[in-house]
């Protein structure tokens, strides 16, 4: 059976997928980024490594199998183990195979397994349909040389001022205005002053017309519209460190005590929809907190701890 293809599809799904007796397959979220030397814009996208460490069987790659060939968990787990002799014996031949969109597995100077993820398929479901392009570079030198070039172009506009004949009757009129000007001056201001006074008396009456109408003015709404509460539900995540995934409650109790009398502040998550119960080390609010603990753990405890994120 070739379980690769069950490996693809949990691996848009869930963070870990744990071949058992072989090592685990995990994922991490990069964000969008651009290649300033290529100018290529890439989407964000789930970046796959590989943990040979993590072996043991949390029974969600079994499970899988199972429901799809819809057999049951028994095969399907002797089957991963017919599968993962056969990986390793291919690795003890030739040194290296590939699993088909996932990547390519080896062996290095120190027979430890290195692992090339494949760049192929793209396992971040929200970044469906994205693709990575390349945008022209901006040649701003070669746009301020073509407008250099146009300002050339443009022609000089002469501004030739007009020659006017000159008319020796027109001195004589100005003489005559200017007199009549004169003679007109003091009948003119008192004229002046008449039509500044009834203007002053016009705009006083209109000004207190409009007062009177601003102070009779009321505002009233019939029919207030009726306050809205929208709700919204923000979605939490909690980050857990898991220290083992059990198939009795017996055994997940048993393991839960052995973790409170070594210090952890453990706890325990309902039977999931396998039917296993998970045991943790602990719960952390934020990905950073819980993946600096699991380092810590890795270090000093288990190195098959693995982390589970799910929704508060």
């Amino acid at each position: 059976m070739k379980i690769e293809q069950y490996i693809s599809q949990l691996l848009y799904r869930h963070q870990c997928v744990t071949v058992p007796g072989f090592g685990a397959f995990l994922t991490e979220i990069q964000s969008a980024h651009l290649h300033e030397n290529t100018h290529s814009f890439y989407p964000p996208k789930k970046l796959i490594s590989f943990n040979s460490h993590l072996k043991n069987n949390d029974g969600l790659l079994a499970n899988h199998i199972a429901q799809s060939e819809k057999t049951s968990y028994n095969d399907a787990v002797a089957s991963i183990e017919s599968e993962v002799v056969i990986w390793n014996s291919i690795l003890q031949v030739n040194e290296r195979f590939t699993l088909k969109n996932v990547g390519e597995l080896y062996l290095n100077s120190e027979k430890n397994i290195v692992f090339t993820p494949s760049e192929n398929i793209n396992y971040l479901k929200e970044s469906f349909g994205l693709n990575s392009f390349v945008s022209p570079a901006v040649k701003r030198e070669v746009y301020k040389e073509e407008v250099e070039a146009l300002e050339e172009e443009v022609p000089t506009i002469a501004f030739t001022p007009e020659k006017r004949e000159s008319r020796s009757y027109l001195k004589y009129a100005a003489v005559f205005v200017l007199a009549l000007g004169v003679a007109g001056t003091i009948g003119f201001k008192l004229f002046q002053n008449h039509v500044e006074e009834q203007t002053l008396v016009v705009e006083n009456a209109v000004q207190k017309q409009v007062q009177n109408k601003i102070q009779e003015a009321t505002f009233l709404i019939d029919n207030p519209m009726p306050t809205v509460t929208l709700t919204v539900k923000e979605e939490k995540l909690a980050y857990h460190v898991v220290a083992g995934v059990f198939r009795s409650d017996a055994n997940a109790q048993k393991g839960y005590e052995e973790l409170l009398a070594a210090g952890f502040k453990a706890r325990r998550l309902k039977a999931n929809r396998h039917g296993n119960f998970p045991v943790l080390y602990g719960s952390y609010a934020t990905y950073a907190e819980a993946q600096q603990a699991m380092k810590d753990i890795h270090q000093s405890t288990n190195k098959e701890a693995w982390l589970l994120v799910r929704e508060l």
